[in-house]
């Protein structure tokens, strides 16, 4: 069988073939095993994505440029780790810039081989697949090498069969290694920080030791959002989520000024509302200014000073509002991973919410795109070493039974409690229970933030004050006022 275009050859010794040391046997010509196409995608995914998140994966995944079976691929992945390696993202333009710097843009095609790259796909969603299929083909290639010399030192001698079995069992022990990347560490600097960590709380005598929420009862409990931590916030539709999590942006991004916490960078992903929505929302909320005084045109003279000091404020908050309406878990990481770079304090993730990102294979089930995209925000918050607050849909059932919201109720995927490190449940509280004690005034409706999971902590109920008119909670207890 001829060798395709672009294809080398391999000589392999035929199975069963026999003979004395030093005869000559006639090599079986067979192509090397690769895949062109994928190859291409896979190059065309880095690309597409500007080199962020697919690249992230493929030096993740320890790819090297050897990987590439054609030579000119294998120049454009070592180009695009360079540009990687700076913090360049990468398009058609700079990759041609970046291999004409290298001498190199000729030797692979010039800048239409680039675009060709870039022109056969059309979305991210099977890089993976096809970094497996080109890790895969490397594989087969660097076995068929070692099996080659191995045969070859067979038929020659001059070893004795221990040395030989020996350095075969080393290299295929190297291509084993080079495969698996390497994440195991001793506990010893793990157990340095555990120690560092319980003196820090010894010292700190109950204070917070992650980021402060605004709301007392709930830093109480859970000693503030940790880094690496992934915390769903869920609710039926019109409780209040985005709120909730707009008054706790607000919290960390805008301290009070009797407060020793320092603004903490803030990016909030919006893919329900527009970053104008959200911006009015937040100047009325924080301005304690009635939305729908303004919305009727009855504001007064000292309202419209309220909002104007208060919007010089929030111009300076150092939070952040991405409005895109239709991300994957891969463009919503990639984001999340410049921002990071970019802003060097960047200190909390606030995703809103769970159910509108989209998944990387619309033909799979909604619930393996809700497990992946899942995974995929736990994973982000290990990786950017932030703190993640992902807002989440609850079923209906809750509200079929008249029941208190519980973890099961989490719509779509089971997974999302088990990758979370906290999870917390708005509830309304019947009306019943929703009286206040003899003599208290009534300035907004109790409602309960239920501590449902916590990895690090207990679990248990946090009344919150919800203020219709301002779409604003705040702290519910005596010591809070």
């Amino acid at each position: 069988m001829p060798a395709p275009q672009g294809t080398k050859s391999a000589q392999l010794m035929p199975a069963g073939t026999e003979g004395n040391r030093g005869s000559s046997v006639a090599p079986l010509e067979r192509s090397a095993p690769c895949n062109i196409d994928a190859e291409e995608g896979l190059l065309g995914c880095c690309l597409l994505d500007g080199g962020q998140e697919v690249m992230a994966s493929c030096l993740e995944a320890k790819v090297k440029p050897d990987y590439f079976f054609k030579p000119a691929h294998q120049e454009i992945y070592e180009a695009l780790c360079s540009l990687y390696e700076k913090g360049t993202p990468a398009d058609e333009i700079i990759l041609s810039e970046e291999l004409q710097g290298m001498g190199k843009l000729e030797e692979i095609g010039g800048y239409q081989a680039i675009v060709r790259l870039t022109n056969r796909i059309e979305t991210t969603a099977h890089s993976r697949h096809w970094l497996d299929i080109v890790q895969e083909k490397c594989i087969y290639r660097r076995l068929i090498k070692v099996s080659t010399e191995s045969i070859d030192l067979c038929y020659q001698g001059g070893l004795r069969s221990e040395e030989l079995l020996e350095n075969v069992e080393q290299s295929i022990f190297r291509i084993s290694e080079e495969r698996v990347s390497e994440t195991a560490a001793r506990i010893k600097q793990s157990m340095d920080s555990a120690v560092n960590l319980v003196q820090k709380l010894l010292q700190g005598k109950g204070e917070i030791s992650g980021v402060s929420t605004g709301f007392i009862d709930l830093d109480r409990m859970t000693f503030g959002l940790h880094p690496q931590e992934m915390v769903v916030l869920a609710a039926r539709p019109s409780m209040g989520k985005t709120s909730l999590a707009l008054n706790m942006a607000e919290a960390v991004t805008l301290p009070p000024k009797n407060s020793s916490q320092e603004p903490i960078a803030t990016l909030f992903f919006s893919l329900e509302m527009s970053a104008e929505q959200l911006a009015f929302r937040l100047l009325c909320s924080s301005a304690r200014v009635s939305m729908q005084k303004i919305k009727d045109g009855f504001a007064g003279k000292e309202d419209m000073k309220k909002l104007a000091q208060c919007a010089n404020v929030i111009k300076e908050a150092p939070l952040w509002v991405d409005e895109s309406g239709h991300l994957t878990i891969l463009e919503l990481r990639a984001k999340a991973r410049r921002m990071s770079s970019k802003v060097k304090n960047l200190g909390l993730v606030v995703v809103d919410y769970l159910q509108l990102i989209s998944g990387t294979d619309n033909r799979t089930p909604r619930e393996q795109q809700i497990s992946e995209i899942s995974r995929g925000i736990k994973a982000m918050a290990k990786e950017l070493k932030v703190p993640v607050l992902v807002l989440s849909q609850l079923n209906r059932e809750s509200e079929r039974e008249k029941r208190r919201p519980r973890l099961s109720d989490l719509r779509e995927s089971g997974s999302i409690e088990q990758d979370a490190d906290v999870v917390m449940l708005l509830s309304r509280r019947k009306e019943s229970e929703d009286e206040e004690a003899p003599g208290e005034s009534r300035t907004g409706s109790i409602v309960d933030l239920i501590i449902a999971k916590q990895r690090n902590g207990p679990v248990g109920d946090i009344p919150l004050t919800f203020i219709p008119e301002l779409t604003r909670f705040e702290n519910h207890s005596r010591s809070a006022r």
